[in-house]
């Protein structure tokens, strides 16, 4: 597996705890850091996407409740939530990350991860923002 797609894994399991938690994404991460700092300096990808998640919530959030037909963000399961935020920040905040490859990772750990219908969904609400990309003021 390569580093980056177990970066992700890494920033979806902290960003899915923290909303559990309710508390930052980055509170869990430093709690998680102490335990396991080696991890987390073997994946600097996962800590961009954390943080970076976390400082464009507001907007990502603001997105997805937009472009998610039929779907609000408290009616999306957590583990789905998560995934559209992290593909949405890489998506459109991550310039060294391809579109392409920013959809397909996100779509992957919705197949491996969530329900059966998630990765459709995630696909068509990336594959959306992806194509308003030029258009949407971030």
């Amino acid at each position: 597996m390569a580093a980056r797609t177990k970066a992700r894994k890494l920033a979806l399991d902290i960003l899915f705890a923290a909303e559990l938690r309710e508390e930052q994404p980055t509170a869990v991460l430093a709690a998680r850091g102490r335990p396991n700092q080696d991890e987390l300096s073997e994946y600097p990808h996962a800590v961009r996407l954390i943080e970076g998640v976390q400082e464009h919530r507001e907007r990502i959030d603001e997105l997805i409740a937009t472009y998610a037909t039929g779907w609000t963000l408290e009616r999306m399961p957590v583990v789905d939530r998560n995934i559209l935020r992290m593909g949405a920040y890489e998506l459109l905040w991550v310039d060294d990350v391809p579109d392409g490859v920013a959809v397909s990772e996100a779509v992957g750990l919705a197949t491996e991860l969530s329900t059966d219908e998630s990765p459709r969904f995630v696909n068509g609400l990336l594959a959306r923002l992806q194509q308003l990309k030029p258009s949407l003021s971030l």
